[in-house]
């Protein structure tokens, strides 16, 4: 008869434990899966991670439906409470509001989403969502959830009050009281370019100017900080309470911008107050306009010092100019005489000063008494040249200012830049512009127009400063040269016509908010 030594297969296991407490850890207890019967570690539901991922639903507290608000008037989604925001289908914008509308994904990650294709008419949009427990008892469990939008017709707020035809909430009035509007015009085209009108409601041509209609007061201050970026101009705040709601202490206004731009265009004379002259370097009282951007633009048409008129000393002492664009006149050059300068810093050859005998060209050989005048551009002249002028002789000026300076002060001639002869132009301008508007225009306002793109013509920087459109399709031959008109190396024809299309827009796509004129 066998016996069986309970004591020599106790001992091994003894032995373990007592090695195992020697040691200081315990050895891990596995159990069997309840499901399938392999040996794993202990969990909650008892069950292995295959078992888990065909049992245990994590996306069981995920919504499975929403609803998506679309206004299809201007084609923006809600996102809540009140903002509308632009997104197209299968977008990251439209990823990410749907996203933000699903519940449930508190405890979850999201390792992807997809978009499912779904018929364009049936108002469906379909997700494909993937998520997983990063940390817990569940961690690594990835499972993957379908999630439908419903997508409802709501209009905005905005359209609303634009159906209601109580669409716009603030105004900006822009406008210039001058006679020449070269100002108006390059204003114009900067908020072309910079598409600074992009948000407005509509646009509405008034007298002296163009208003602009806004939603909200955001887009209208936003607008406002642009003209005042762009040219020197004076702000009028205003508002009106249009109604008010007693429950809840909310006033409803509607805000109103008056800008003002300075009465000043490009080639306009001004005259200086004393004050003023000082204030910006001793300059003479007889100034020309050379350019007007964030800031007027002075130059002494005589030496060429130059100077920069902000809108704020403008508006402190306002003044007007004592002569127009209108009022030049073409004059004949005689004959050219430099003068040596006797100050070192002004020895440069664009800085000499030029002593000029000239005739007006309707005197041409009836007159032989030539008028003398002094100016800065001589050394772009040459006996011969026209340019154009004003002759303060035979000019009635009533100003203040002007009529205290001295014979001495006032020169007789004062030249303002070289002309050339447009009558030798062979063919018309191959590019064109846009404008905001179709207001009608008058003779008056064409021709302050056609004066306008001659002044793009001639000066490449108010050229490079715009947008450009080509008419047509067929390549030019192009100009590496940037001489403007003022360079004799350029015939009038040539000068007259040159825009390279390597910086214009090949082809002219015009909305209805915009406006053309064959150039």
């Amino acid at each position: 008869m066998e016996y069986v030594d309970f004591s020599a297969k106790r001992s091994p296991n003894k032995n373990n434990l007592t090695d195992a407490h020697t040691f200081g850890y315990k050895t891990a207890s596995k159990i069997l899966c309840c499901n399938c019967g392999i040996l794993i570690e202990p969990n909650l539901k008892n069950m292995c991670f295959v078992c888990l991922h065909e049992h245990v639903d994590i996306t069981a507290n995920i919504t499975k439906q929403a609803v998506l608000q679309y206004c299809r008037k201007c084609e923006r989604y809600l996102q809540p409470p009140d903002e509308w925001i632009k997104a197209s289908l299968n977008s990251p914008e439209l990823m990410t509001l749907c996203l933000k509308k699903v519940r449930g994904l508190k405890d979850l990650k999201v390792s992807c989403a997809d978009f499912l294709w779904t018929e364009p008419h049936s108002k469906r949009i379909k997700i494909d969502l993937k998520v997983y427990f990063e940390t817990g008892e569940y961690a690594g469990l990835k499972q993957g959830v379908i999630i439908e939008y419903t997508v409802q017709y709501h209009m905005c707020s905005e359209c609303h009050r634009v159906e209601a035809k109580d669409y716009w909430r603030c105004v900006v009035q822009v406008r210039q009281h001058a006679e020449n509007l070269k100002t108006y015009f390059y204003l114009e085209q900067m908020i072309l370019k910079h598409r600074a009108h992009n948000h407005t409601l509509g646009i509405k041509p008034m007298h002296g100017g163009l208003d602009f209609y806004f939603s909200n007061e955001q887009n209208a201050r936003k607008f406002v900080n642009f003209l005042e970026a762009t040219v020197p101009i004076k702000i009028t705040f205003s508002k009106r309470l249009i109604k008010h709601d007693h429950n809840n202490n909310v006033h409803y206004y509607k805000y109103t911008w008056s800008v003002e731009i300075v009465p000043l265009s490009r080639d306009s004379l001004v005259c200086l107050p004393k004050k003023l002259r000082h204030q910006l370097g001793t300059m003479p009282a007889i100034c020309l306009v050379h350019k007007v951007t964030s800031c007027a633009h002075l130059i002494d048409p005589l030496t060429g010092q130059k100077a920069e008129l902000s809108a704020n000393h403008f508006f402190r002492s306002p003044f007007e100019a004592i002569c127009n664009p209108r009022q030049l006149i073409e004059y004949i050059i005689m004959d050219i005489e430099p003068i040596r300068s006797s100050r070192q810093q002004d020895s440069s050859y664009s800085q000499r000063i030029f002593d000029i005998w000239l005739i007006k060209a309707t005197q041409l050989g009836l007159n032989e008494h030539a008028v003398h005048t002094r100016t800065y551009l001589g050394y772009l002249l040459n006996v011969g040249d026209s340019v154009m002028a004003y002759s303060l002789q035979d000019s009635n000026i009533n100003e203040a200012e002007f009529e205290k300076l001295g014979v001495e002060h006032v020169p007789d001639v004062i030249i303002v830049r070289k002309c050339f002869d447009k009558t030798s132009r062979s063919m018309p301008r191959r590019w064109k512009l846009k404008y905001l508007t179709f207001e009608p225009m008058n003779e008056q306002m064409t021709k302050e127009k056609e004066e306008f793109l001659d002044d793009i013509e001639q000066d490449m920087e108010i050229y490079k400063s715009i947008n450009v459109y080509s008419g047509s399709c067929e390549q030019l031959n192009l100009t590496e040269s940037t001489d403007n008109v003022f360079n004799n190396n350029v015939d009038d024809a040539t000068a007259t016509s040159y825009v390279p299309l390597e910086e214009s827009i090949s082809k002219l796509s015009l909305n209805g908010n915009c406006n053309e004129i064959n150039s």
